[in-house]
């Protein structure tokens, strides 16, 4: 078990306010899984269109929350730190399901496993809980271009 904080998954993912999507990772196995959260408030800029009077996190941003920390999971089992010029791309999206709304005040635990590695390609099974209800789940391949 390991815990990662802010500062370090900022080493390895490029992503920044508005668009970085993880607080914290609260378990690493490498080469295995993950366990990442992110912390939903109403100060979310997304909140204010996605909707007025019913705030409710895009299912989109759900799905790349998973991918961030699925991405922490690669970079950490390959033993690597991204630089400027590295860049993880969606290749896929297969089997996504949302089952229930995230909304302002729910705590996302995200978790994802490695299904398989090819090269610069990686697949994913990943799941996201709010209070241990399933909220979204996913597989996905994405691109490690260097």
């Amino acid at each position: 078990m390991s815990v990662i904080d802010i500062n370090e998954i900022k080493q390895y993912l490029p992503h920044r306010y508005p668009f970085l999507l993880v607080d914290r990772i609260i378990e690493l196995e490498l080469d295995k899984r993950v366990v990442g959260i992110k912390n939903v408030t109403i100060n979310e800029p997304f909140f204010p269109g996605h909707f007025p009077t019913n705030p409710v996190m895009p299912g989109v941003l759900i799905v790349e929350a998973m991918a961030q920390t699925a991405a922490v999971l690669a970079f950490k089992s390959d033993g690597s730190v991204p630089d400027e010029h590295s860049t993880v791309y969606f290749a896929s999206l297969d089997n996504v399901r949302f089952k229930r709304p995230v909304v302002p005040g729910d705590q996302l635990v995200m978790e994802a496993e490695i299904v398989r590695k090819m090269r610069n390609i990686w697949k994913f099974r990943a799941v996201a809980r709010v209070d241990g209800e399933l909220a979204t789940e996913a597989e996905f391949m994405c691109a490690i271009k260097r």
